[in-house]
């Protein structure tokens, strides 16, 4: 009698037992930006110069985050950005990343007269990029920001920054002295606090790179950016992506991505 008593006890505590809790849902990302966002550089490519080896290929998978649309596109300006790019993002979004803001302000012009031309050619075009990044990009960025957030009003959003091309220690390259390197180092400063300054003003988070690449310019001896004769030059090769992908990773605090 008393076993059938125990076996009338213990069944129906069976049947009250936890069920397995379902596991916590992928955050949802999408990828924007130019082709520092595109991993333009390490080829093979996909459309608009996309690789594998771009930071939001390598995140993919880390924190739950789950690539959605990589919609990044080498020679992305704010412009075409916000023409072609944000139809990836929706109320689902759970996580942005954008690269952007290169291609407004004419740097590659300023490197490539610092590299290639003359002391005085280079010169106007630095003057001409801070020129840009100070009194037109902010403009920019702060009406591409606000329809970012228009398109995903929940999702956490990470801007990324560029890195310093140059490596001065190292001396000349090509037609740029170290003090001329020096000059271009201090225009990505620039444009990288700009753009910091206005991710701030819109609630998203910065990401600079900038000391990751400390000794690994494109003069350097273990040189994370691509130099002249490459098809991808003044962009990271598969290290300096790889450095971007850490850089993101770790300013991320899964909290902020939405469960």
């Amino acid at each position: 009698m008393w076993s059938a008593i125990a076996l009338a006890l213990v069944i129906p505590g069976a049947a009250l037992a936890p069920a397995t809790a379902a596991p916590p849902a992928p955050v949802v990302y999408d990828a924007l930006g130019d082709s520092y966002g595109s991993g333009y550089g390490v080829p093979p490519y996909l459309e608009c110069g996309r690789s594998d080896a771009a930071y939001a290929v390598q995140i993919d998978g880390r924190m739950r985050i789950a690539l959605d649309d990589f919609v990044a596109c080498s020679g992305a300006t704010t412009t075409s950005l916000r023409a072609t790019q944000l139809d990836a993002l929706d109320e689902d979004t759970d996580l942005v990343t954008v690269s952007i803001g290169g291609n407004d302000i004419l740097w590659a012009y300023a490197v490539v007269s610092c590299v290639g031309t003359s002391d005085e050619q280079c010169a106007a075009g630095i003057a001409q990029t801070r020129h840009m990044i100070t009194d037109v990009l902010p403009g920019l960025l702060d009406d591409t920001y606000t329809e970012i957030r228009a398109a995903a009003p929940d999702a956490h959003v990470v801007v990324t920054g560029y890195p310093r091309l140059f490596s001065p220690e190292f001396g000349d390259y090509l037609h740029a002295s170290p003090s001329e390197q020096q000059a271009m180092n201090d225009g990505a400063d620039l444009l990288n606090a700009v753009i910091a300054e206005a991710a701030a003003a819109h609630g998203f988070q910065f990401v600079d790179v900038t000391k990751r690449f400390v000794g690994h310019g494109l003069n350097s001896d273990d040189p994370w950016i691509l130099g002249v004769g490459d098809p991808g030059l003044f962009h990271p090769n598969a290290a300096g992506y790889e450095a971007y992908a850490a850089a993101v990773t770790a300013a991320i605090n899964p909290r902020d991505l939405r469960r």
